[in-house]
């Protein structure tokens, strides 16, 4: 059995779970979030917990087991507590801004670089260098990081860029002087 699958889901205070079928609705203080799972996948809801099982032991099912049971967890986190992403940026003139929902990137192109915030997205700029990007949806929060990272990733040679909060860029050397 699958050690990640075989594990309850714990559900706080606060947070409702409704099953219909293959599809999952969770709600709590933070919003709500929807999935469809595979009609493979049951739950069994007790008090305070949801438990993910399969219906038989083949190969993609057990494969799946461990993976219904991490997104229903990320769905619970996210409706309680919610998903965080920081990311700095490093380089002379960087900066970052709020233009109402929308976050605008100075990053040394010859012009500002706007990135709209999806449904369920907020950007916050607490230092002209530092970006938050928070929601309920933990692969959304990713994403938006991710892609937000890829406007302009840290370079190997000084390690200007856009960059999570706790990366390591690992550096190259320069260009060796010629010696006569």
């Amino acid at each position: 059995m699958s050690r990640i699958g075989k594990s309850p889901v714990p559900v706080p205070a606060g947070v409702e779970v409704k099953v219909s079928g293959s599809d999952v609705t969770v709600k709590g203080a933070k919003g709500t979030l929807e999935r469809s799972f595979d009609s493979r996948m049951s739950f069994n809801i007790d008090e305070g917990t949801v438990e993910v099982v399969r219906a038989n032991d083949e190969r993609d099912t057990r494969a799946l087991h461990g993976l219904s049971r991490a997104l229903l967890h990320n769905m619970v986190v996210g409706v309680s507590e919610g998903y965080k992403k920081d990311l700095e940026m490093v380089g002379v003139g960087y900066r970052a801004s709020l233009k109402g929902k929308s976050l605008e990137l100075l990053v040394g192109f010859s012009h500002p670089v706007q990135i709209e915030a999806p449904a369920g997205i907020d950007f916050e700029v607490p230092e002209n260098t530092k970006i938050s990007v928070s929601g309920i949806d933990k692969q959304l929060v990713g994403q938006v990081a991710a892609d937000i990272r890829k406007v302009r990733p840290p370079e190997p040679y000084k390690g200007k860029g856009i960059r999570y909060v706790g990366e390591h860029v690992r550096r190259k050397a320069g260009k060796a002087g010629v010696t006569a």
